[in-house]
């Protein structure tokens, strides 16, 4: 199985690393993946600059392709020009911090894997529920490489990704995995006004996430807080069918 990973925390996270190390062990991996911090970008794709793809090193050996753009230009850069062939499964992440409910919308992790399913291919997004760089990414590996394994036997809808959160919890206290829906929670957003040495003002977000599911266990975040690591999967048709009808009796 050719595998092509990337992500949206840099070709230097420490998530990339424990994703492509334990994702070598059932196929070739080649990684491509922006060259800084590009979280929260959605799916946004560079069209006013050009790319530029650098081989990457890592302990002494080439880790993968370093492309000053994002997480959706690395996957459709990589899969239309720098391979020689399409990969079989794109994977994203070891994403760090969440990507539940509200917030794939913003993801640049889970956009990585809708442009590869948007090109036709099976894609898989994983997120630990810690910001921490110093997190124990090893129980978000192991189940990576588990769905990684098995996904391309089930089956899925050509229009569908898998969405997987994994709790930053001791790898021993994790329940199991289960299959999820995104839950209902939203951030409760404001901006922080200050001024710069300037005296400019300028303004920085800030925010709580509420979580009005969180006792669910059949929602993302409610697995994910219960101790489950969470598989959703989400597809994009984004069009009310059932308001289409009723708008379509009063025109």
């Amino acid at each position: 199985m050719n595998i092509l990973i990337t992500n949206d925390d840099g070709i230097d996270s420490p998530g990339i690393l424990a994703l492509a190390s334990a994702l070598k062990e059932i196929g070739s991996v080649t990684v491509i993946a922006p060259d800084r911090q590009q979280s929260a970008v959605g799916h946004a794709l560079t069209v006013s600059a050009p790319l530029r793809a650098v081989p990457f090193h890592r302990d002494g050996g080439l880790f993968g392709y370093a492309v000053n753009g994002t997480p959706a230009d690395c996957v459709k850069l990589g899969v239309s020009t720098l391979l020689d062939q399409k990969p079989d499964l794109v994977v994203s992440g070891i994403n760090h911090g969440a990507n539940t409910s509200v917030n794939v919308m913003y993801s640049g992790t889970v956009s990585a894997a809708t442009e590869a399913m948007m090109i036709g291919l099976p894609a898989l997004a994983v997120s630990l529920t810690s910001f921490s760089l110093e997190s124990d990414m090893s129980a978000a590996a192991k189940y990576a490489k588990q769905v990684a394994g098995s996904m391309l036997t089930w089956g899925l809808n050509n229009d569908t990704i898998l969405n997987m959160n994994v709790p930053a919890i001791s790898p021993d206290e994790i329940k199991g995995m289960r299959i999820t829906r995104l839950s209902n929670s939203y951030w409760d957003d404001s901006y922080d006004s200050r001024k710069d040495p300037m005296g400019r003002e300028y303004h920085w977000i800030v925010g709580t996430y509420q979580t009005p599911e969180s006792h669910d266990i059949d929602t993302d975040d409610g697995a994910v807080r219960n101790g489950w690591v969470s598989l959703t999967p989400i597809h994009y048709d984004l069009t009310h069918r059932k308001e289409v009808e009723r708008l379509k009796t009063l025109i």
